[in-house]
């Protein structure tokens, strides 16, 4: 189990006396790159609050790096669908990534030369190191996102989690995205939750099938009666080329 980057087994979780996910399994070894999939309300969120220690599981067992979820928080990476901050407000790039080392730096007395090293690191690996003194408003939606993967990085994570990272970018963006975390994932466990089976099953290892229920698949064998089963209805999937 120590060598798992998540361990789940036989876990149960849900709000208030309805449950989201039952029985759900998943053994994601390390340095893997994980893609996540299913329809809305299938538990994909209520599967990332688990993991993330942000809900307690009514049943089952839960590891995250070899220990509880909210004790694994600190080495977790985490770019959520949707940033809750606005963007018009007047903070700059380079300020939005300092704010993932909150976790790892002092409370008091502002941040030291070793945040300043990781942010910098950060900021370069994403590519928006250009960006850096900009107002967050003014990027595109696929700079956004880097800079959001910029403050997941700034943590130091040995597990990356991103939740719809492509949601709002445009199709170049996307694949640069992914080319990205394809790079990323040499160093970390990567977990990507996306709507887009074709396009994912080119870059990730398996994909984890959630549906109320979890199902692991290989992307080879992800074929149209497989994801049809998954949505409960005919499902498009269209492939994507890429040089990974």
């Amino acid at each position: 189990m120590t060598d798992s980057l998540i361990h789940l087994h036989g876990v149960t979780a849900g709000y208030e006396s309805v449950p989201v996910i039952e029985d759900v399994s998943l053994e994601m070894p390390s340095g893997e790159f994980l893609g996540l999939v299913g329809p809305n309300g299938g538990g994909k969120s209520t599967l990332l609050r688990v993991v993330l220690g942000l809900l307690e599981p009514w049943a089952g067992e839960v590891s995250v790096l070899g220990r509880t979820p909210t004790r694994a928080r600190r080495d977790i990476g985490y770019v959520p669908q949707y940033a809750m901050f606005s963007r018009r407000f007047p903070i700059s790039v380079r300020d939005v990534v300092r704010t993932g080392r909150l976790g790892r730096t002092r409370p008091v007395f502002g941040y030291r030369r070793r945040d300043k090293a990781v942010v910098d690191w950060a900021l370069s690996t994403v590519g928006v190191e250009g960006l850096a003194e900009r107002p967050i408003g003014t990027l595109s939606g696929g700079q956004f996102q880097r800079a959001l993967i910029a403050r997941a990085l700034a943590c130091e994570p040995k597990l990356l989690i991103l939740d719809e990272p492509t949601a709002n970018v445009d199709p170049g963006a996307e694949s640069h995205l992914f080319d990205l975390l394809a790079e990323l994932n040499r160093e970390m466990g990567i977990v990507v939750v996306s709507h887009d089976v074709g396009f994912i099953s080119g870059y990730v290892h398996r994909v984890a099938c959630l549906n109320r229920t979890l199902v692991c698949h290989t992307t080879a064998a992800l074929t149209p009666e497989v994801i049809e089963s998954l949505y409960g209805h005919p499902v498009s999937a269209v492939q994507h080329a890429s040089e990974v």
